[in-house]
């Protein structure tokens, strides 16, 4: 069931997975919530959970004002997750953010620690968008400059958006039918075909004018929740470096590497994935 939920002063679209009185775990939208799979969603509302993918700011049926100067911070919208969760259930969430949902994800574990009691991070960095760490790894060159060459396309053309996603697919080393197929329902909910507009939702390009400041890495070791890291072994955008930085950071998190994916958890890895988000210990849920 989609809908959206006024949280932290904000609309936020939503989808419902499962049963709503079960724990819940709430999957944050890199951007939009498409960036989490159905078939990973129904799988984890399988094993008894409330699973509930959201927008971000700018994406989706939630609130879009201008995601070229976004009138917030990664902190606001880490508090958007806190504010969400509460709205949705009692109890501290399993919170779940995937690509730079993944670090809303983290700094909302971080400054929200209340709201949560377990955290899964998929494909995703302990840094902000744009200059990495001397430690960490950085986008794959090669496949950067061939992803900037790609022409942009006609952003109120639906075939031209998702022929767009296929070319960046094939490039990224995910499935480009399931990318078109993505991107096609991204077009869908997009509530206006300006370019800026288009691109945030499908690329995320908020992120790039969004003040991310202060750092949270050094924090990382604050966390005190079950973790769980998963990232894809062939992943040139967050090359898999990041993930076992993060897992290596946050104490006692579990590593899961998909040996088979690039950015994108696909559908055959969906039971995996979900039997390990399940296993967390503290969510409050049958493991």
């Amino acid at each position: 069931m989609t809908t959206t939920i006024e949280a932290n002063g904000v609309t936020l679209g939503v989808e419902h997975f499962g049963d709503d009185s079960a724990p819940l775990v709430l999957c944050v939208g890199g951007a939009t919530m498409l960036s989490w799979p159905d078939a990973l969603c129904a799988a984890v509302a399988r094993g008894g959970r409330h699973v509930v993918r959201y927008d971000l700011r700018d994406a989706g049926a939630s609130t879009t004002v201008d995601p070229e100067a976004p009138g917030y911070t990664l902190r606001d919208l880490a508090a958007d997750a806190a504010a969400l969760a509460r709205e949705l259930d009692d109890r501290p969430a399993h919170l779940a953010g995937v690509g730079v949902g993944g670090m809303v994800a983290q700094v909302a574990a971080l400054d929200h620690p209340e709201a949560f009691a377990a955290l899964t991070l998929v494909g995703t960095r302990p840094v902000a968008p744009g200059p990495v760490d001397d430690d960490l790894p950085d986008h794959d060159a090669a496949v950067m400059g061939r992803l900037f060459a790609l022409p942009e396309p006609d952003w109120a053309d639906r075939d031209a958006v998702a022929d767009h996603a296929v070319r960046s697919a094939e490039i990224l080393g995910d499935d480009p039918a399931a990318a078109r197929a993505v991107a096609g329902r991204v077009w869908d909910r997009t509530p206006s075909t300006t370019p800026a507009v288009q691109a945030a939702n499908q690329e995320g390009t908020v992120f790039a004018a969004l003040d991310c400041a202060p750092r949270w890495r050094e924090r990382l070791g604050e966390v005190a929740v079950p973790a769980l890291v998963v990232h894809g072994r062939r992943d040139p955008f967050f090359p898999v470096g990041n993930g076992e930085a993060l897992a290596r950071e946050i104490p006692e998190a579990r590593l899961l590497v998909l040996e088979d994916a690039s950015t994108a958890i696909p559908d055959a890895a969906a039971g995996r994935v979900a039997a390990a988000m399940l296993g967390l210990v503290g969510d409050a849920g049958p493991g």
